[in-house]
């Protein structure tokens, strides 16, 4: 019986879920999404309706934190690290609370992206911005949207029943363009770096090895390219130049979160190398001797 009540449960969930799939929703779901210089900025939220009835000050109180559409939080998502009205937030994705005003609202970033205003903590936020009201006329669909697009600005606006707040948003485009420069660098010296590595460990063309992470190294030089160059200058039976490489990789490592695990492996790699080079024996001096006076 117990079974029997479970699976007839399971069909009038399953039955509920589906019908939620094809009904209107009251509040549907919408995204926005603006390139800013090279920045994507990305805002998904759903839009309650107006329907005849008075929103801010009184179905929305005043001074409360709003999840600032329905439904679900809405979430706002840069690619890149941005200002808004003036303050830095970092590239990431984030919950967009806030706290309208009769005069003007409070905006609220947060990195709880399952906020609700019940659930809503200021421990969250990662930014507080501030931005007066406008008068508009009457907007019958909760709307954000971005408008006066340039290359390293646009605003955000937050609109509704007869109430726009507008956020200026800016872009440090050299900045961008720097750090996309950093990370297609980064990627290629991982690239060039796995390729030697996998070489180095199948025992294939070393010569070829040693090109390749010497480009990886050109690019970002890190404990692990120190590493595998030193074994690949060791097999060339370089020991000496290996063990600079080598002993760089241990300063390098220090500090690396990674770098415990090759850690006992370079260590013995050191005393190998050391050992493999010869000590230069001490030159022998024959004394002058001394002529005898008369």
């Amino acid at each position: 019986m117990k079974k029997i009540t479970c699976l007839i449960v399971s069909c009038l969930l399953s039955a509920t879920y589906a019908f939620a799939q094809v009904a209107p929703a009251p509040s549907p779901a919408a995204s926005v999404s603006q390139v800013v210089g090279t920045t994507k900025i990305s805002v998904d939220y759903s839009r309650p309706m107006l329907r005849g009835r008075e929103i801010f000050g009184k179905l929305i109180p005043f001074d409360k934190v709003y999840r600032t559409g329905a439904n679900a939080s809405t979430k706002f998502e840069t690619s890149g690290d941005i200002t808004i009205q003036g303050k830095t937030l970092k590239a990431g994705k984030y919950a967009i609370m806030s706290i309208p005003n009769a005069t003007n609202w409070t905006v609220i970033f947060s990195k709880d992206l399952n906020v609700t205003e019940q659930s809503y903590s200021q421990s969250s936020d990662v930014l507080r911005v501030t931005a007066p009201n406008q008068t508009v006329p009457t907007v019958e669909s909760f709307t954000i949207d971005f408008s006066d697009v340039k290359d390293d600005a646009a605003t955000l606006n937050i609109s509704w029943e007869k109430t726009k707040v507008s956020l200026a948003i800016g872009v440090d485009n050299v900045t961008a363009m720097e750090t996309a420069l950093v990370q297609k660098n980064n990627d290629a010296a991982g690239a060039f770096q796995q390729a030697a590595e996998y070489m180095l460990n199948k025992g294939m063309d070393l010569s070829k090895a040693l090109t390749l992470v010497d480009k990886s190294l050109t690019l970002r030089e890190n404990f692990r390219n120190n590493w595998i160059k030193a074994q690949i200058l060791d097999k060339l039976g370089k020991p000496s130049e290996a063990l600079g490489f080598a002993l760089k990789a241990q300063t390098l490592g220090d500090g690396d979160g990674v770098y415990p695990f090759f850690k006992d492996s370079i260590e013995k790699g050191i005393t190998d190398l050391k050992a493999k080079i010869p000590t230069e024996a001490p030159s022998v001096t024959t004394p002058v001797k001394k002529k005898k006076k008369a």
